[in-house]
């Protein structure tokens, strides 16, 4: 018993968000069969799709932000008409931080008790995500003249926040949690950052359900193809500003290539550093995918906030790539190039080790990563097949769990532990914020860090430390962590942390030691 509870913490915490408390029997059963606990998620491919009531599309979001625009435009003249000054109510940043992007350390503890703990209520699985009134804090209050003009309330914030339930709900409900880490992987490796302007807030979610969960369990081509194509990736490295320098809109734009989509499609989607490629190949490739764009306002190109591909600012010509050339076909140029890097065999070694990096060790093992590469390149990026091929690997069981959490993994496992369903995003939002990890929004291309170092420095563990006594606080007193103790981990818990839990001076207190004990905080 002692073998298959120490599997079964591993396939709970390794590959998933933690044991459910409560009646789910989620470590029972995965000791007794920790591997095929894991992989059940993976024979359902629908699983991993998320829709619920009130979730749009990416184009019906970005008409749904044009017209905020539009209004706020409106107003905003009409006020200048009046002699009045109009304020639209702010769309960004949120209302948990500053307009420099910094937290605001005593807003966000002072309102930490409405987190995992505080937030949360009972809710069925079938519930529809309720989206909370968009109007932040403090907004001015428009004039009179302008107030039934800017009526509405922010669409972007409520769209944003009704996202981040959704998300946080499956992650809550999973049995195990192995394709929701999937996508939180996978979303980081293609991220986008909603604090880029209005049209990146209001697509965050759409670009995870539509661009990353479909392909999640498929292949790796097919998410790299609908990720660089979606309009949030090209509005948050700006595609759309880029020109080809002989297109019609280049020669009377008098503008040029933006590199930025190319540069990072090869740094950091697919051949890595080192990764066999020159400036020239960034080059070239900018030039490829020059008229990948999404249509504006007014819809001139097609369906406002779609992908289209605009000619008039495609570079014409043939384009020579990784010292392949690739004929004047339109947007299939590109699509073509994109297909060819994505078998590239710099891309499967780049993308292996990334993987194995995220679920076992800061350092891979060499041999765990090459067989991963294998698979990738026989399977031509089969997705499902790489995570099978990981989960059937014995170094990802007999690895010991020394990854941190990061902040987003530490707050769904504690949701999970204490058995309750979010019915509002606040909480969440507002403590990863403080902890470091805003929902959608790294601080650069190359997503949140993936190492032990990113999220063990001591000021990050005392903030750690300062959720877990507010959650303890408010929850311990109907709570026996010894009872949450054999959910998380059972007799694979650690006689250290049971003595500790054991000797703590009060229920509140042995909560919030529970929460940051190794079995809570490792991976």
């Amino acid at each position: 018993m002692a073998r298959d509870s120490q599997a079964a913490l591993v396939a709970l915490n390794r590959f998933g968000f933690g044991a459910r408390g409560g009646a789910s029997g989620d470590f029972i059963n995965a000791a007794s069969d920790p591997r095929g606990f894991v992989k059940a998620e993976l024979s359902r491919s629908n699983g991993v799709l998320l829709e619920a009531p009130g979730l749009l599309s990416t184009p019906q979001l970005g008409q749904a932000v044009f017209e905020y625009q539009a209004q706020v435009k409106q107003a905003r003249e009409a006020a200048a008409k009046a002699g009045t000054q109009a304020e639209a109510p702010p769309s960004q940043p949120p209302a948990d931080q500053k307009p420099d992007g910094k937290v605001r350390r005593n807003l966000s503890l002072n309102t930490v008790m409405t987190d995992v703990a505080g937030q949360m209520a009972e809710a069925k699985p079938a519930d529809a995500p309720k989206i909370a009134d968009g109007t932040q804090p403090g907004a001015a209050t428009p004039p009179p003249n302008t107030k039934a003009a800017l009526q509405p309330l922010n669409v972007i914030q409520k769209t944003f926040r009704a996202e981040a339930l959704a998300r946080l709900q499956r992650a809550t409900l999973a049995d195990c949690g192995f394709t929701e880490r999937l996508v939180v992987f996978w979303s980081n490796h293609f991220c986008i950052s909603a604090a880029k302007g209005e049209l990146a807030r209001m697509w965050a979610g759409s670009f995870e359900r539509e661009a990353i969960r479909p392909h999640v369990l498929g292949r790796f081509a097919d998410m790299l193809k609908a990720v660089e194509q979606h309009p949030a990736m090209l509005f948050f490295l700006d595609n759309q500003q880029s020109l080809g320098p002989d297109s019609r809109a280049g020669q009377n734009r008098k503008r040029g290539l933006n590199e930025n989509l190319a540069r990072e499609i090869m740094e950091l989607h697919t051949l890595g550093v080192g990764g066999g490629y020159t400036q020239e190949d960034v080059t070239s490739l900018a030039r490829i995918i020059t008229g990948w764009t999404f249509a504006g306002r007014q819809g001139q190109l097609g369906v406002p906030g779609s992908f289209v591909f605009n000619t008039n600012a495609h570079q014409p010509g043939a384009q020579v790539l990784l010292g392949k050339t690739y004929e004047a076909t339109g947007v299939a140029q590109g699509e073509a190039a994109l297909a060819d890097i994505a078998r590239h065999p710099s891309t499967a070694n780049f993308i292996a080790t990334k993987f194995v990096r995220h679920f076992v060790a800061d350092e891979p093992p060499l041999g765990l990563v090459t067989r991963l590469r294998d698979v990738f390149v026989k399977t031509d990026g089969d997705l499902r097949a790489l995570a099978m091929a990981l989960v059937d690997s014995d170094e990802a069981w007999k690895a010991p769990l020394t990854k941190m959490r990061s902040p987003y993994e530490f707050l769904v496992a504690s949701g999970r532990l204490l058995a309750r369903v979010p019915e509002d995003p606040g909480g969440y939002l507002n403590n990863l914020n403080l902890l470091g990890q805003p929902l959608w929004a790294p601080p650069g291309p190359n997503g949140f860090a993936d190492t032990n170092a990113a999220w063990t420095a001591p000021e990050g563990m005392k903030l750690r430390l300062d959720v877990a006594a507010q959650m303890g606080a408010r929850l311990g007193n109907n709570i026996d962590p010894l009872d949450l103790l054999e959910f998380a981990a059972s007799d694979a818990a650690s006689l250290e942390t049971r003595r500790t839990i054991e000797r703590a001076e009060s229920r509140q207190q042995a909560l919030a030691l529970l929460l940051m004990s190794p079995e809570m905080q490792r991976r």
